[in-house]
């Protein structure tokens, strides 16, 4: 087996092939996340995306980079269609609720950074919301604007993507977009837009509500009364935090040809280069083949905890997949991901500490994460570590090390639960059995213990319950 661990490799969807990661400053790596539009609960699949840009973090602190990992909180400008038409999600979701559209934001901000707790997602460096940065989406648009990108519409200030291409520059090439397709086939009502890809900078108040309400999240600007188009405060909040050109942008796979796409475009508008030197996306959570939404197909962090189940065991389930594979969600899968994290825990528990990393897996662990997050591979070797013949005091060192990457908490014992009066019953009897040396009915209510749901462990003073 080679001693040499090689260099961390990932697939830049820009480029559309792994490549070896190579920083802009040596040993400091700059990583910027999209983050939620807070006027909804995620649902597990926005979850996957965080676990994937949260393995991506550990992998290079793995690396020995210090990260600098900036995560926005869209809390306005994100519509309904992500074309540039509807109403405001934010104020959408405020009527809803019946509340303020910023009590909105930050009851579901609250809410999504508790579930990413509970799933060893490592905060971010900075978190920062779009509402305290609208003076930096301002100053970001006039740059654009000095430079001939933009042009005034009845609803709003517009990025011209055809002034791309008069710059050498080609929109959608992180998508691949048939921008000639788009246009020729589009059915969708681009009003007074001069181009189907073209998108809104910044939205006039008066023109975007389909109501007489007043919006609750409205700004002064050199265009008048109104907020920032969705795209506008990545490219502002990512300047500002990591500098005009970071290492890593992520995100999910939906953001590629729209989202992004118009990063980019901004970017390349103000800067004359794309944001970042390396763009990856985590790929969609699938229920009954169909992606899971806030729309209809949602399913909550809450739901799975609601059903007793540890949600690291969700976390396990989805280093089973590929990051850039589509996982599909059963109970029955995560039920066999909670059974095996169970597994891995109790065995892990039960050794000794005291030993050291054993250089043989460490290698062939690192290598696996190494070679653009393999992590169902990473698992594998865990597992192996765990059958070997090395020591037990070295096992768990190694395994402890692992879960710097795997963020199961494997150090952390499983809780024992106070078993129900039956069940404490049977192990009564089960330890006169003992006493008796009737080890044949020993057996039998161990059994019956087992099948109301419970293990029975011995210790030197008595014996402990475990709920399978």
């Amino acid at each position: 087996m080679s001693n040499i661990i090689n260099k961390l490799r990932v697939f830049d969807t820009y480029k559309r092939e792994v490549v070896e990661f190579n920083a802009i400053n040596n040993n400091e790596a700059s990583l910027y996340a999209c983050g939620p539009t807070v006027y909804d609960y995620a649902h597990i699949g926005n979850l996957r995306t965080y676990i994937f840009s949260d393995l991506l973090r550990r992998a290079l602190e793995l690396n020995n980079y210090a990260v600098n990992h900036v995560m926005n909180i869209t809390d306005v400008g994100h519509l309904v269609s992500d074309g540039d038409t509807g109403e405001d999600k934010m104020e959408k979701g405020a009527r809803k609720q019946n509340k303020s559209a910023w009590d909105i934001a930050l009851y579901f901000e609250k809410a999504f950074l508790s579930d990413t707790d509970k799933l060893n997602i490592i905060r971010p460096t900075t978190i920062c919301r779009a509402t305290d940065h609208i003076q930096e989406q301002i100053d970001y648009i006039l740059d654009v604007e000095k430079n001939g990108f933009t042009y005034k519409t009845t609803d709003g200030i517009y990025f011209d993507t055809q002034k791309l291409a008069d710059n050498n520059f080609e929109y959608g090439q992180l998508a691949r977009l048939d921008i000639k397709g788009l246009q020729a086939g589009s059915r969708v009502e681009i009003a007074d837009k001069k181009n189907v890809t073209d998108f809104a900078l910044w939205k006039f108040s008066n023109v975007t509500d389909n109501t007489l309400e007043k919006r609750q999240m409205q700004w002064e600007s050199p265009w008048g009364t109104g907020f920032p188009g969705w795209h506008i405060e990545c490219s502002a909040m990512s300047e500002k935090y990591l500098g005009k050109i970071f290492d890593i942008h992520v995100g999910g796979e939906d953001h590629i040809p729209v989202h992004h796409s118009n990063e980019i475009a901004q970017c390349q508008a103000r800067n004359g280069d794309k944001p970042a030197n390396y763009w990856m996306h985590g790929y969609f959570l699938q229920l009954n083949k169909e992606k899971i939404s806030k729309s209809g197909k949602s399913l909550l962090l809450k739901s799975i905890i609601n059903e007793g189940i540890d949600p690291l065991a969700y976390r396990y389930l989805t280093l089973t997949s590929h990051y850039r594979s589509q996982l599909s969600f059963s109970w029955d899968a995560l039920e066999s991901a909670s059974i095996a994290l169970k597994r891995l825990k109790k065995t892990i528990s039960q050794l000794p500490d005291g030993g050291h990393i054993v250089e043989q897996y460490q290698i062939e662990f690192i290598n696996k994460v190494n070679n653009d997050l393999n992590l169902p591979q990473a698992l594998t070797v865990l597992w192996a570590l765990l059958q070997s013949d090395i020591s037990d005091k070295d096992k768990k060192a190694t395994a402890k090390y692992f879960d710097r990457i795997l963020g199961l908490s494997l150090d952390v014992l499983p809780k024992l639960e106070e078993a129900p009066q039956e069940v404490i019953s049977l192990a009564e009897l089960r330890v006169e059995a003992r006493k008796s040396k009737n080890w044949l009915e020993s057996d039998k209510l161990r059994e019956k213990i087992s099948k109301l749901g419970y293990e029975i462990k011995d210790e030197k003073n008595g014996y402990s319950l475990i709920k399978q």
